[in-house]
């Protein structure tokens, strides 16, 4: 599904949000690549499951497509710098539901673009008929969790153990939830 493009301008950073479109694939797939070289708050190291430019314009043509996906970019200056995802299923069961995702590349952190992308996801998810939003967050990443809390998340399970990180410990998976009544 599409998205009217929102312009944001915080902290002396100007950024638009829009619906990613076919054009935008390398630049999704090499920012994918390097977010999992920024942080351990994915499940997949640098390199692991990677996505080629097909595969994107494979996503971005699903999710356009979908009327319960939808794919979303955060751009700079005409640099795709973010972006985020809600997959929904096609299932009767799990209709009403969808899986949220995102990523900012560690420069532009503190920009407000996540909570914007979320933000951006949680009215599209409301203005059509998607009572329930999901996400999984590492245990450690406390500032992503605070922030899933004021936009109406609360925690709905743990999953236990559930990542390996870089310095051989293991660190637990929280399940979160935003359900619109």
């Amino acid at each position: 599904m599409l998205i009217k493009q929102q312009e944001f301008y915080i902290n002396g950073l100007r950024y638009t949000i829009r619906s990613a479109t076919i054009p935008d694939a390398q630049a999704l797939s090499d920012l994918r690549l390097q977010l999992d070289g920024e942080t351990e708050n994915f499940d997949r190291e640098h390199g692991e499951a990677f996505i080629d430019t097909a595969g994107f314009e494979q996503i971005i043509r699903i999710d356009t497509e979908s009327p319960s996906n939808i794919c979303l970019v955060a751009v700079v200056d005409n640099q795709i710098i973010g972006f985020s995802r809600c997959e929904g299923s096609a299932l009767k069961r799990l209709a009403h539901k969808v899986e949220f995702g995102v990523g900012v590349m560690k420069e532009f952190w503190g920009y407000g673009i996540g909570k914007n992308l979320l933000q951006v996801s949680i009215d599209w998810a409301d203005a059509n008929n998607i009572k329930k939003i999901v996400l999984q967050v590492l245990e450690t990443n406390d500032k992503a969790s605070r922030l899933y809390e004021k936009l109406g998340f609360t925690v709905e399970g743990i999953l236990k153990n559930d990542k390996r990180l870089s310095d051989g410990k293991y660190y637990h998976t929280i399940i979160m939830g935003r359900w619109k009544a």
